[in-house]
């Protein structure tokens, strides 16, 4: 039963702090929505910042140990790109959670840990002989890989794996292949990895969080991006269509700057300001 309790407390926490953000949710919140004493909480996790811990706890192991794999692979580039973007899609309702008001970084241990992470990542991205330029490119690419995943994470696997690694593809094409040059993969070779099971999201297997559950968090599955659709445009939209306008404004309500949701949806900040009229 202790153990039953424990589970249900992290369901809680995952789907009251993604939809009011960490901050706004008390202990007493998560006691009542159990249907357990506060004191039966704080039993299980002394603070908030332990809840986050433990919630963070499977994705940071899936994260350590696709870099650990990546740095042991003949195409680090490529083993980097692809194993994170399955960290990212196994666990994206966490990433949309901390989306919400920064969460994840109530705990210093997940702070610290996925920031060591992150620097490792951009390592193995940019190669041994990295230069600036190759280094802020590696930045561009990871960053490329868990945005989409917030923004659209209710959007078919299949499909957004593809968008995405088209996308990082584009990146590195536009270099001129300088990766290719120190024995990393061109771009060429950043290609869809391992099939994995659409069907319902790994993170809701593994803790329980419905997708519909969330599905007023994240973007909608049909904001139109997809390979093809990639592949034909030529510079940003002139215009969003309804569920990306929806996104841009999950995205301003959670705190993010005009400049960033811009960048993130792939269209001017003359667009977001049109749709957008608050935004300073």
């Amino acid at each position: 039963m202790t153990d039953d309790t424990r589970a249900k407390i992290l369901r809680a926490a995952l789907e009251e702090f993604s939809a009011r953000g960490f901050h706004e949710t008390s202990v007493r919140e998560l006691a009542e929505r159990v249907g357990v004493t506060k004191t039966a909480v704080l039993y299980h996790f002394p603070g908030k910042a332990d809840i986050v811990t433990a919630l963070a706890e499977p994705m940071l192991a899936d994260f350590e140990a696709a870099l650990a794999q990546a740095a042991e692979a003949s195409d680090t580039r490529r083993a980097a790109i692809e194993g994170l973007l399955e960290v990212w899609l196994t666990h994206r309702y966490l990433l949309r959670m901390n989306l919400r008001d920064l969460g994840l970084t109530a705990s210093e241990v997940v702070f610290e840990r996925f920031r060591d992470g992150m620097l490792r990542a951009n390592g193995l991205v940019a190669g041994p002989d990295a230069d600036f330029a190759d280094r802020v490119r590696a930045a561009q690419a990871i960053a490329m890989l868990s945005d989409p995943v917030v923004l659209f994470a209710e959007a078919s696997q299949a499909e957004l794996r593809a968008a995405i690694l088209d996308g990082v593809d584009r990146l590195f094409t536009a270099a001129g292949g300088e990766g290719s040059g120190r024995g990393e993969p061109g771009a060429s070779t950043i290609r869809t990895a391992s099939a994995v099971d659409d069907s319902e999201p790994p993170e809701g297997r593994e803790s329980g969080v419905a997708a519909e559950r969330n599905s007023h968090l994240g973007a909608p599955a049909a904001a139109g991006i997809t390979p093809a659709a990639r592949k034909s445009r030529r510079g940003r939209p002139p215009a969003m269509k309804p569920e990306v306008i929806e996104a841009a404004r999950r995205l301003y309500d959670a705190g993010r700057a005009p400049a960033d949701i811009a960048t993130a949806l792939g269209v001017s900040r003359a667009t977001i300001y049109r749709h957008l009229p608050v935004a300073d």
